[in-house]
C-alpha cells in the first residue's frame, strides 16, 4: 500500500502470528491509516489477513471495492445480516483463515490514546469458534502525525509506527458459557484490558487504572 512507503514500520515478535490455520487477530485502533499498516504486517507475516468491519466502510468510493475484492467481510450492526456476516466469518477461520478486528469500532477517543471500551464483535466470534486463538495485536505511533479527527498529516520526517504481536488471549473459562450479553461483556472487557496492558508495555509507560473510556456520539 502507498501508506506502507510513507510511514516506516517496526515489528515485534511477528514469530508469534501463527503460520498454520485460523486465528482472531485483535488490534486496538489509533489511527484512520492504521488498517493498512496491520494488513501489510500480516502479509509480511506469511499471512492472508481478512477483516471483519462495519459495513459503511464498504460503501466508501475506491475503498469499498478494494475490501470486497480481498475477501474482507462487512458486518451491518445489530441485524439478522450481522449474524450472516459472523458465520461466514467462522467458517472463514475454521477453513484456516485469519479474521482481524478492532473491538473498539472507530479509531480511540481516550484523550490519552488508551484502547477504550470495544464493541462485541470479536467476543462473539472468539465463543462462536472457541477452538481458535486470539492473538492481540498493540500499536502505537503513527497517530502522532496523521490524526484526521484534528485534521493533521504530517509526513515529513516520516511517520514512525510499531506493531506488537502478543501471546493469545485465555478465554478457557467461557468454553461451555453461552453466548449472551453477559458473556460477550465480560470477553469484551477482557480483551480490551490486554489490549490496554500491551499498548502500556510497548508505549513503557504504567497501564491505567480505573474502566476503559467509554466514548458515545
Amino acid at each position: 500500500t502507498p501508506f506502507s512507503l510513507l510511514i516506516r514500520t517496526r515489528y515485534r515478535n511477528l514469530a508469534k502470528l501463527p503460520q498454520t490455520g485460523g486465528a482472531i487477530i485483535v488490534v486496538n485502533h489509533v489511527s484512520h491509516v492504521d488498517p493498512f499498516l496491520v494488513a501489510k504486517m500480516i502479509i509480511d507475516g506469511a499471512r492472508r489477513p481478512r477483516f471483519l468491519a462495519k459495513d459503511s466502510i464498504f460503501d466508501v468510493f475506491a475503498v469499498g471495492p478494494a475490501m470486497r475484492g480481498m475477501g474482507h467481510i462487512p458486518v451491518k450492526r445489530g441485524t439478522v445480516d450481522a449474524r450472516q456476516s459472523f458465520d461466514a466469518a467462522v467458517r472463514a477461520l475454521e477453513d484456516g483463515g485469519m479474521i482481524v478486528l478492532h473491538p473498539e469500532g472507530t479509531v480511540t477517543r481516550d484523550p490519552d490514546g488508551w484502547p477504550m471500551s470495544g464493541k462485541t464483535g470479536a467476543a462473539r466470534l472468539a465463543l462462536l469458534a472457541p477452538d481458535i486463538p486470539v492473538i492481540p495485536v498493540a500499536q502505537w505511533g503513527v497517530q502522532r502525525q496523521i490524526d484526521l479527527y484534528h485534521k493533521k498529516v504530517k509526513l515529513v520526517p516520516r511517520p514512525r509506527h510499531t506493531l506488537s504481536v502478543g501471546d493469545p488471549i485465555d478465554l478457557s473459562a467461557y468454553r461451555n458459557r453461552p453466548v449472551d450479553g453477559a458473556a460477550l461483556r465480560e470477553v469484551t472487557e477482557l480483551i480490551m484490558r490486554r489490549l490496554r496492558e500491551d499498548v502500556a508495555e510497548l508505549r513503557g509507560e504504567p497501564v491505567p487504572t480505573g474502566p476503559l473510556f467509554k466514548w458515545t456520539r
